[in-house]
């Protein structure tokens, strides 16, 4: 028997689930602008013409640098890369630069756009390597929630065929933080999908559990031990399907969804240390 639409509106309506996300968030934001004033960046490069389509670089001291490229989550709709400059200075500090990505909202941006601004933001980037101090065959990806599913897409993007002049691995590996990679089921979730508006088509079409990853690429994956079962099923079935891929998952006990992403910028946990072996094999 198929779940009901109240099963998936109360596991992917992470805000109900975590009562205190105002403050959370609120945190975020607060934490993203001390970043911005202290720590060396750069804001709001132009990746394309479109008004969300911009990025920001927290620079390693030593050039070229390795790239880890962070896309944020909120379910497509909601947040904005500002709110997570606080995840780059302890990897700039390890010699890492950090780009954090922005792209287009549902519902005005159908999720078809986000993921190939997503891809437009990662070219914009490998091909403004020499400028930035990248070194641009070092580039990783890292996403949460929303993000960790833009994180694989673009894993398994066919570099060449988006672009001639981009490689096929131009990406190295991919850190995916709660994603969901399997999108058929916000088909049944109404508080998401009013503003998605996908259809089973669309959503499978859209889901990175229905493309082989490239080979070569390294995938980490993680999601919080007080998560939803949706969530750990989907952290679950991309280890499935790309299980020649997946090269680690770290388990994080006692974390929801938002202290999984807080995870990534500890520079004493699991996570900082998965992602940084990541970045430099």
């Amino acid at each position: 028997m198929k779940p009901s639409e109240e099963f998936y509106d109360r596991e992917y309506n992470v805000r109900l689930l975590v009562r205190e996300h105002p403050a959370i968030l609120a945190r975020w934001a607060a934490q993203g602008a001390a970043t911005r004033r202290l720590h060396a960046c750069l804001l709001d490069l132009a990746y394309g013409d479109e008004a969300a389509e911009r990025l920001d670089i927290f620079p390693a001291r030593q050039e070229p640098a390795p790239l880890l490229v962070f896309i944020h989550g909120g379910y497509w709709r909601s947040l904005d890369k500002a709110d997570f400059s606080w995840i780059a200075p302890n990897f700039a500090a390890h010699g890492v630069t950090v780009a954090l990505l922005n792209y287009g909202l549902a519902p005005r941006t159908p999720l078809e756009d986000i993921v190939r601004q997503t891809l437009a933001a990662i070219a914009w980037l490998y091909r403004k390597a020499e400028r930035y101090g990248i070194d641009r065959d070092r580039i990783t990806l890292s996403g949460h929630s929303a993000g960790g599913h833009l994180a694989a897409m673009s894993m398994a993007a066919l570099w060449n065929d988006f672009a001639p002049d981009l490689p096929a691995d131009l990406v190295k590996g991919a850190l995916a933080i709660s994603g969901v990679y399997d999108l058929e089921p916000l088909v049944h979730a109404p508080f998401l999908n009013v503003d998605l508006k996908l259809d089973r088509e669309r959503a499978m079409r859209l889901s990175p559990i229905n493309y082989p990853a490239r080979p070569g690429a390294r995938l980490v994956t993680t999601v919080g031990a007080a998560e939803t079962s949706e969530f750990i099923r989907q952290n679950a079935l991309i280890g499935q399907r790309w299980r020649s891929s997946r090269v680690r998952d770290v388990p994080l006990p006692g974390c929801n969804h938002y202290e999984a992403v807080e995870a990534l910028a500890d520079p004493a946990g699991p996570l900082f240390d998965a992602a940084l072996d990541l970045i430099r094999q």
